[in-house]
């Protein structure tokens, strides 16, 4: 064992635990500043910043109880990191986050085409955050799935079907950028201009992060292989729903986790994080009245 992998594991564990911590009490404050808006109680509004606070609050539970759902690789020796409990909790996380920008699209769309008499919305652009839901929606039941049976491929669909949910909005999010930056906009603009340079380059990462490295080399390559081999085996009967709640496989040692996992965790409980702070702002069109509820500055 190398010196890295023998301290690794608390130091790696206390930066994304105090990340977190911080990303909470950042998301409280946009929580709070939220409901002073003006149009604090619409609906769009409302919606954005529970979606970011639920994810945010699930991140500081992932973070503090560290699961690998494959080899119910676990933190701490308790039923609070049972990969069940938190893939139940992963749920409700997940769906928020595909819908804070789902719904940053399709208010984007909407700002622009009633504010802008030349923005003109084709079938695809009305559509595509819808699909990027129903891919994370499903997704969901893959990940669960693949949880209680072990199966590699029900993993592989999974992360496919986040790529295809990025993927099918990506032209989308081309779109949006070049309509919010092709000319000078008012100030009222500023929100969805932010928002439209923020999507394009996640739906890039994330795109080329999972067609390049994720999928091919972490998932499909494995799933394969458990399909050619019938290894690890699979679990079908009901015992295999026990043991997905109940069974807690303690480990800090570095080749349990890998790079990939590390890599992905670090990425999820940090960058993620911040984006669905970033979202629950709620970007919209800014009447005079909201620009003037904002800080000083953050109109312009």
């Amino acid at each position: 064992m190398t010196v890295i992998e023998h301290i690794w594991p608390w130091p790696w564990w206390g930066v994304m635990v105090a990340i977190n911590i911080c990303n909470l009490a950042i998301c409280i404050a946009c929580f709070r500043n939220s409901l002073l808006r003006p149009d604090g109680n619409s609906t769009y509004v409302r919606n954005m910043r529970i979606m970011g606070l639920v994810f945010t609050l699930v991140a500081l539970y992932r973070a503090v109880f560290v699961s690998r759902y494959l080899y119910q690789y676990a933190w701490f020796d308790t039923l609070a990191n049972s990969s069940l409990i938190i893939r139940i909790f992963a749920w409700g996380a997940e769906l928020s986050f595909a819908g804070l920008i789902a719904f940053a699209m399709l208010r984007f769309n909407r700002d622009m085409a009633r504010h802008d008499d030349s923005y003109a919305l084709s079938r695809y652009e009305k559509l595509a955050p819808y699909g990027l839901i129903l891919c994370i929606f499903v997704a969901q039941f893959f990940a669960t799935g693949g949880l209680i049976t072990k199966s590699r491929l029900l993993f592989a669909i999974e992360e496919s079907l986040w790529s295809a949910g990025f993927f099918t909005i990506l032209p989308l999010a081309i779109i949006q950028f070049r309509r919010a930056s092709k000319q000078a906009l008012p100030s009222s603009y500023i929100m969805l201009r932010r928002s439209s340079q923020v999507l394009l380059s996640w739906c890039v990462i994330y795109c080329s992060y999972g067609l390049v490295y994720h999928l091919p080399t972490e998932y499909w390559a494995t799933a394969l292989e458990q399909l050619r081999t019938g290894q690890p085996q699979l679990k079908t009967d009901f015992s295999a729903i026990k043991d997905a709640f109940k069974s807690v496989n303690v480990t800090h040692h570095y080749p349990d986790w890998g790079f990939g996992f590390v890599l992905w965790h670090s990425a999820y409980f940090s960058v993620c994080v911040w984006l669905s702070i970033f979202l629950m702002r709620a970007p919209r069109y800014l009447g005079a009245e909201q620009q003037e509820a904002l800080p000083k500055g953050r109109a312009h």
